[in-house]
């Protein structure tokens, strides 16, 4: 191969000056655009920052009536939140229930009386869960031993002459309380009846049931329910009440 056509190979196989040369300039360029962006965008901010704080040093009845604002709004809302806390600590642990009011509520209310019991008794996450598509559970608390409780409630509004609770029912909590649930514990609460059935379909499946007696029990004294109950799975852990 003869030298001249050996320098064209060369040649055509590598870029030629020209072009190896723009590169780096456009490069420059964009960052030369954006460090000039960015100066003036910091000039601005610091200009921006000037004229603010020389109008707030003119101005500084405005800054001062801001800050009382925000410290009266700020404390004002402390004290609230800490007066609400006080209130509610008072009120559960004080709460009760005769069954004439708890006949007499709608049966949303009830699920609440009963949450609101097992706060009483010391579950601080007990939460109201019933609604549609609640599985059977209405009520769902862990109690200070860390067991969980799943909690279905049947109101009837006629207290015992209303509509016993049956098998049935007791079949729907057995149903999902531990599979779906996750419970330790449970229970079905009534301000009716329960009938004979059920009752032993709870005992053969390790439910328990709080009928009208035991209700009146629970809601007008100040004994948790987990001392009400029989043969409750020990505690998950330890616990100063343990």
């Amino acid at each position: 191969m003869s030298p001249r056509a050996r320098s064209g190979r060369a040649t055509a196989g590598r870029p030629s000056a020209r072009r190896r040369t723009r590169r780096p300039g456009r490069r420059r360029g964009r960052a030369d655009d954006r460090l000039t962006g960015f100066v003036v965008a910091a000039v601005l901010a610091v200009v921006l920052v000037v004229t603010v704080v020389n109008w707030l040093l003119a101005h500084w009845w405005v800054l001062t009536a801001l800050g009382v604002i925000a410290a009266l709004t700020g404390g004002g809302l402390l004290h609230r939140k800490r007066r609400s806390a006080r209130w509610e600590a008072v009120r559960t642990r004080g709460l009760r229930y005769e069954l004439p009011r708890l006949d007499a509520l709608h049966h949303t209310r009830f699920e609440d009386a009963v949450r609101d019991l097992m706060r009483r008794d010391g579950c601080r996450d007990a939460l109201r869960v019933g609604g549609g598509g609640d599985l059977g559970a209405d009520v769902k608390a862990t109690d200070p031993y860390g067991r969980r409780w799943v909690i279905q409630c049947k109101h009837r509004r006629d207290g015992p002459a209303g509509s016993a609770v049956g098998t049935p029912d007791l079949q729907v909590l057995n149903g999902t309380a531990r599979q779906v649930h996750g419970a330790d514990i449970a229970v079905i609460v009534t301000n009716g009846r329960v009938t004979a059935p059920a009752v032993l379909f709870a005992e053969q499946q390790r439910l328990h049931v709080v009928d009208r007696q035991t209700l009146a029990v629970w809601a007008s004294g100040s004994r948790p329910l987990w001392e009400l109950l029989g043969a409750v799975p020990p505690p998950r852990r330890p616990t100063a009440l343990s």
